[in-house]
């Protein structure tokens, strides 16, 4: 039902190009003198024309609020892709994009109101389209930008209008209909610093055809992004420590090699101590002269590698044509096409506090550090005993072993971590092909009805190509040598490696045979049938207008798949974050909806207009599983606008909203990954003064030698481990809004609308944060901590005792015992007016989010995120401020116009949970970890465009734009004040501009 197959690829590839094809076909009934201007074109920012109606902004009428970014608008800001209108709007939450390099999957998602991607749905023209992998998330990568006319951000529930997932709300994107003639369209930008490069060329051609009675448009584009490396700025040369504020933070993983579970050298003997008085060396380096195993002393800077912009390549096919076969009836198709590429560059592979059996005679093995191996002792400093691992006669003799049949052979199992510069840097090529497509029929069925059916089909594959990184079990087999040219296993590819080196010592054969290419392959498919009836009953209240509606039937099958190499699902890639585990899954959703608008008053004393609505649906799922599990859903809403006066007007809507759990939800298997985590409550001596916190380390497998040696989380990462649940069940939401609508009659050109909006999420399907699952152990300790469930659920590596290496580490269970809530208010201004020598527009969008909390289960703490700045407050996206703002002025002239963009971005501290100590007062959630106090706030940020825009000619229009024009710098608050994806290079370059001043040029051409 729902795998992808050979005839689906053969339907969708004939079908998409019959689409082509029927546009193509119209080419030569162009009207050559026809001009290719949007119906937006001169219009203010924030107002359009929808076709038909005489509403020039759809946020002056709807009962629920609508922000609206026009096609000038994405002009203007030389936006190159999607997500990157979205990204710089009020309301929105920055979220994996172009400025997303280690965490980035070869997508871009938005993010509406901060609850997460996938509880606002991305329509193109009204309808869904195939989504990108198991989170049945749309890839914004892939929309035609080019035929954009507008984007609309809907604020509240549209579930009963779109089916699930629209909890938030929607962001639809409307192309231009019955779109005629020819629109070239080429821009270029450069950084200032001479860096990432970007190019776009759209050529878009429609026309009309068969005496008017169809339009067909075909659009191709071209886009292409060069990467802008960490190292070529200031902020990121080098890696700062989030909590001490010193330079030189980065990763234990570095080069010379990490060395652990050693013996330290006495100064006064120059040989390994035997005082059983001295601890061993727990987390130790290879000396700078290579000879001995000191204490740790150099991070490696990882910075200089990574990218702060993702190449990005992407070619795009975008067709659709309409005609009318009779007076009543009228065929339509749609067709899409993407294909595009996104590279990500992170630091070279090694090996990450990897557990490798090395043997005693191994030939690269330093003899002092072999002696330091041996003498390690087996007794605790608290025995009072010195025991060594192997006496000083057998280490010699394990030295000259070269078999393990020889009784003098000794190994030792132990950590190592080694940077391998030697095999580059890790590459990620995320290759993803999206076919698209849509035929319907429609038509009236009387003078005041219409009808319409349509089916469509899409499906995207995404192939990720991964080069750079270590294979750990050829890695395991070439430490186990005992002469510089073969290994014990007997491979005769195998290579011995040195790992015991500087950078460098690791020759070529040696990085060879070590690494290997892996591919994983990711499907998902959308199939969707729907038949809608819609218009007005005939019959009003009074001498309003009729009562209009719409009733209707929908299908959609939804398809998805995981398919790693054998490399991915063994977890076998050094620096992979784990296996990537096979999923195949699917679920089918039935549906009935409704939805009526009554006009109740018009032109009446204090209401002059009131309008009620409502709407209904009904869904039924049925999973893809053994047993065939189904459930089903009911959603309504309610609303109505009121205009009192002429120029005033109030509205609202009620929304009782679900959104169904996706096929990652429903059916990934439990595996290891990375999360972030500052601080490790076992880490230091803190476990060797408290008996009960000892306790608790040892039973999550802390070896009992480890204790006070335990180092904090590795970069702010640490092992996690979770998977979908097949019981969840779909998620519950109330949401509504209240909101005012002014234009004034005595201010001419003047709009204003304010509308508050509160979505609150029960039943959330999530996941406890890091913080949460630290917190229901560590944060009231007693006796009995060691055993309860909550802290035995935390796995730690046997070895170092720290969430590294093969641990399982941090739980983060899915299930049904969250809870979202968030609430804010919009303010939406435009303004026009001619002030004689030039027409003045003015618009903006403001944002101010009273609160965002997020609560993983009913006894985890119900954690406040906007405004704040953590690894736990980066769950869904980046950082949410709770003030934002964006301001257009446009100064029109006769053949040019200026126009400045300013985007206010409020003050942001680091979360008050994150720093504190965990007391009763806060429940012991508190995180205890404090920043560095220059890292604790980033200031009000207030980022500058100016653009100018020049008609050469009637037809020719030279549009120049300087971003962050005052070249404003991002923030320093080192590597670990965030999540991975969202805190890279010291700031966060989702929120803050880390390329600096950009300069872009654009030329559109029309006929």
């Amino acid at each position: 039902m729902t795998q992808l197959n050979n005839s689906h690829r053969r339907l969708a590839l004939t079908s998409s190009v019959a689409t082509l094809a029927l546009a193509l076909m119209a080419g030569p009934a162009l009207a050559q003198t026809a001009t290719a201007v949007a119906e937006t074109e001169g219009a203010e920012e924030g107002t359009i024309v929808v076709t038909g109606t005489l509403i020039r902004n759809p946020n002056l009428v709807s009962a629920s609020p609508i922000v609206t970014t026009s096609a000038e608008t994405i002009a203007l800001r030389g936006s190159n892709v999607a997500e990157e209108v979205l990204r710089e709007i009020p309301g929105f939450v920055p979220s994996i994009g172009s400025a997303v390099n280690n965490g980035n999957g070869g997508a871009s998602f938005v993010d509406l109101r901060g609850l997460g991607t996938n509880r606002n749905l991305v329509l193109l023209d009204g309808q869904r389209i195939a989504p990108a992998g198991l989170g049945g998330v749309v890839d914004l990568n892939n929309i035609p930008l080019a035929l954009v006319e507008r984007v609309d951000a809907l604020t509240g529930a549209a579930v009963t209008t779109y089916g699930a997932d629209a909890i938030t709300g929607v962001v639809n994107f409307v192309t231009k209909k019955n779109f005629t003639g020819m629109d070239l369209q080429v821009s270029n930008s450069l950084t200032e610093r001479g860096d990432g490069h970007r190019i776009r060329a759209d050529l878009t051609i429609g026309g009309d055809f068969a005496d008017g009675k169809g339009n067909a448009v075909i659009s191709v584009g071209y886009q292409k992004a060069d990467p802008v490396f960490q190292g070529d700025r200031d902020v990121s040369r080098l890696g700062f420590d989030t909590f001490s504020g010193n330079t030189g933070g980065g990763s234990p993983t570095t080069v010379p090699a990490r060395i652990r579970n050693v013996r330290p050298i006495d100064p006064l003997t120059g040989q390994p101590s035997t005082n059983p008085a001295v601890a061993n060396l727990g987390n130790g380096q290879l000396s700078p002269d290579g000879r001995t195993a000191v204490p740790f002393y150099q991070d490696f800077n990882f910075n200089p590698f990574n990218i702060f912009q993702t190449p990005f390549q992407r070619f795009n096919l975008f067709a659709k044509a309409n005609y009318e076969i009779t007076d009543n009836i009228e065929v339509y198709a749609r067709g899409m096409f993407s294909k595009n590429t996104v590279r990500t560059i992170i630091a070279p592979s090694g090996l990450f506090s990897q557990t490798v059996v090395l043997p005693m005679s191994n030939p690269f093995l330093p003899t002092a550090i072999r002696n330091q191996y041996c003498a390690f002792n087996t007794s605790s400093v608290a025995s009072g005993l010195y025991t060594p691992r192997f006496t000083p006669t057998e280490c010699a003799a394990a030295a000259t072993a070269t078999t393990k049949a020889d009784p003098n052979y000794r190994e030792v199992t132990t950590l190592l971590s080694r940077r391998t510069v030697e095999a580059g840097t890790r590459d990620s090529e995320y290759t993803t092909t999206l076919f698209d497509y849509t035929a319907g029929l429609r038509g009236k069925l009387t003078n005041t009805i219409d009808w319409d059916v349509s089916a469509s089909y899409g499906q995207s594959e995404n192939i990720a190509r991964a080069t750079g990184y270590l294979i750990n079990d050829r890695v395991l087999e070439a430490l186990q040598a005992t002469n510089r040219n073969t290994c014990l296993s007997g491979n005769v590819a195998c290579v011995p490696l040195n790992v015991y080196g500087p950078a460098g010592s690791i020759t070529p054969a040696m990085a060879r045979f070590i690494s290997a290419d892996s591919t994983d392959r990711r499907t998902s498919s959308l199939t969707q049938v729907r038949a809608l009836l819609s218009g007005d009953l005939g019959v009003s209240f009074g001498d309003a207008e009729a009562i209009g509606f719409a009733v209707g039937a929908e299908y959609r099958d939804y398809g998805a798949a995981v398919l790693p190499d054998d490399f991915s699902e063994r977890g076998a890639l050094g620096g992979g974050g784990g296996p990537t585990p096979r999923v195949e899954g699917g679920y089918n959703v039935k549906e009935v909806f409704g939805e009526v608008i009554a006009p109740i008053l018009e032109g009446k004393p204090f209401f002059e207009n009131l309008t009620l609505e409502a709407g209904a649906r009904y869904s039924s799922y049925e999973v893809a599983a053994p047993g065939n599990p189904s459930f089903d859903a009911f959603t309504w809403k309610a609303g109505g606008t009121w205009e009192m006066a002429q120029g005033f007007k109030v509205r609202g809507n009620y929304s009782r909203a679900v959104r169904a759990p996706n096929i990652g939800e429903l059916f990934s298997p439990v595996s290891r990954g990375l999360t972030n985590l500052g601080t490790d409550p076992c880490a230091g001596a803190a476990p060797t003064t408290n008996a009960n916190l000892r306790a608790i380390c040892i039973a999550q497998g802390a070896a009992p030698n480890i204790i006070g040696q335990i180092d904090q989380p590795a970069a702010g990462q640490a092992n996690a481990y979770g998977g979908g649940n097949p019981n969840a069940r779909p998620e519950k939401a109330n949401t509504w809004t209240l909101g005012a609508v002014f234009q004034p009659s005595f201010a001419p050109g003047l709009a204003l609308t304010v509308d508050y909006y509160n979505i609150s999420v029960t039943d959330a399907i999530t996941s406890p944060l890091p913080g949460d699952a630290i917190a229901a152990c560590f944060g009231s300790i007693t006796a009995a901590s060691a055993t309860s469930a909550a802290c035995t659920a935390i796995r730690r590596d046997p070895l170092s005792g720290s969430f590294d290496g093969e641990s399982l580490g941090l739980p983060r269970p899915l299930s049904n015992l969250g809870r979202l809530k968030t609430d804010g208010l919009d303010v939406n201004l435009t303004y026009s007016t001619d002030l004689g020598f030039a027409k003045l527009g003015v618009s903006g969008n403001f944002n101010y989010t009273f609160r965002s909390q997020f609560q993983a289960t009913p006894t985890s703490v119900n954690r406040e995120c906007v405004g704040y700045y953590s690894p736990n407050c980066s769950f869904t996206g980046s950082i949410q401020p709770k003030w934002q703002t964006s301001l257009r002025t446009t100064l029109g002239f006769e053949n040019f116009d200026v126009s400045l963009l300013w985007r206010h971005i409020d003050k942001v501290i680091q979360e008050p949970l994150n720093a504190a100590a965990p007391t009763a007062a806060n429940g012991f959630f508190g995180d205890d970890t404090p920043f560095f106090p220059a890292f604790r706030q980033i200031r009000a940020y207030d980022y500058f465009d100016l653009t100018g825009r020049f008609n050469i000619l009637d037809n020719i229009t030279l549009i120049a734009t300087v971003s962050n024009l005052f070249d404003t710098k991002p923030p320093l608050v080192g590597a670990a004040a965030g999540s991975t994806s969202f805190n890279s290079g010291n700031t966060f370059p989702s929120t803050y501009d880390a390329l600096g001043r950009r300069y872009t040029m654009q030329i559109n051409v029309r006929f």
